[in-house]
């Protein structure tokens, strides 16, 4: 695998050759398919009673242009030369189709990240618009992102040549790798690693006195300790380890696999490192964020605090009382994860 270094070459992404030639496009539709399952798997496996947010909205986008992506280069891999609409398609295209949906899941990471933090900031400051409203808001929101990257994307000079020189390597297919997802991915691990070394002690505390039981037909992890059942959201210092296990305590596989991409440098192509399982993994990292900088502003009896598809984080504010029959210790705190 060769670098190709190019001086107009844009800072968000990276150009990488491979040798691979385009009649092995039958392992990208491979990729792309197993892409596709694990959206599904994913989008199967979040809790159903979320309520609606920008990320939702995207997450089901990104799954339905997989699809789309998917389709188009199985008929062109299938068909290998036809015409359509007056437009010749050969097997050249899918590895066309395949750059242009690289640079522009490249350039969305950012976006999406900023437009979905900013939606959680206004839900807790009760910034929010009807119901029907929202959701409106919420699709024309994400269809004019698409719109704009992709316009970006195809209107670019520094883009357009380098999908031209696609022509001067025939049997070879480049993929790109943003650099979006890489220094993104380092500030949340950074994050996390000073939260951690900040709380360690309450992190180990609370993580040796973790039990498993089942509550309310759901299994949950509680800590025997005396805690104050109140309404009123604790300070930042008592919540910030609850936070810490409760997110490792769904994510950490993936934080170990962020950390192994930023230590060896993978190179990742940007059409597969942009999916729903690192959607939802910043949606939880989002959602801890938001929580944690306004605890002090909020009383729970006076907000619906927003559904993780795969965190509860309420039960980080709310200590709920499960007695143990077998035990005389006092009420036990529960999280549930």
């Amino acid at each position: 695998m060769t670098v190709l270094a190019s001086e107009n070459c844009s800072s968000q992404y990276q150009l990488h050759q491979t040798s691979q030639p385009l009649d092995g496009n039958c392992l990208l539709i491979l990729i792309i398919l197993g892409k596709i399952l694990l959206n599904i798997l994913t989008l199967g496996m979040r809790r159903k009673d979320t309520c609606q947010n920008f990320m939702e909205y995207f997450c089901i986008s990104l799954a339905l242009l997989d699809l789309l992506l998917l389709v188009n280069i199985s008929i062109i891999s299938y068909f290998r030369d036809f015409v359509l609409l007056d437009i010749r398609f050969t097997k050249y295209h899918i590895c066309l189709f395949t750059q242009i949906i690289s640079f522009t899941y490249g350039f969305l990471h950012y976006p999406v990240f900023l437009i979905a933090w900013i939606d959680y900031y206004l839900n807790f400051s009760k910034t929010t618009l009807p119901f029907k409203c929202q959701k409106l808001f919420y699709f024309f929101t994400v269809i004019l992102i698409w719109i704009s990257v992709f316009a970006y994307v195809l209107g670019d000079p520094d883009i357009y040549q380098n999908l031209k020189a696609q022509n001067v390597y025939p049997y070879q297919c480049p993929f790109y790798v943003s650099i979006q997802s890489y220094w993104l991915s380092f500030f949340m691990v950074m994050i996390l690693f000073m939260a951690f070394i900040t709380s360690w002690s309450e992190v180990i505390t609370l993580v040796q006195a973790i039990r498993i039981t089942s509550y309310m037909n759901e299994t949950v992890l509680y800590f025997p300790f005396s805690s104050h059942s109140s309404c009123t959201v604790n300070s930042k210092k008592t919540l910030l380890p609850k936070f810490i296990v409760c997110f490792l305590g769904t994510w950490l596989p993936f934080v170990l696999l962020q950390i192994i991409i930023l230590l060896f440098k993978v190179q990742i192509p940007a059409y597969i490192e942009m999916n729903i399982p690192w959607l939802y993994f910043v949606n939880s990292f989002l959602i801890a964020t938001v929580y944690w900088c306004k605890c002090h502003k909020f009383n729970l009896r006076d907000i619906a605090l927003p559904v993780d598809p795969f965190v509860n984080w309420k039960s980080c504010f709310i200590a709920l009382g499960i007695h143990d029959p077998e035990q005389t210790e006092k009420p036990t705190s529960i999280i549930i994860c």
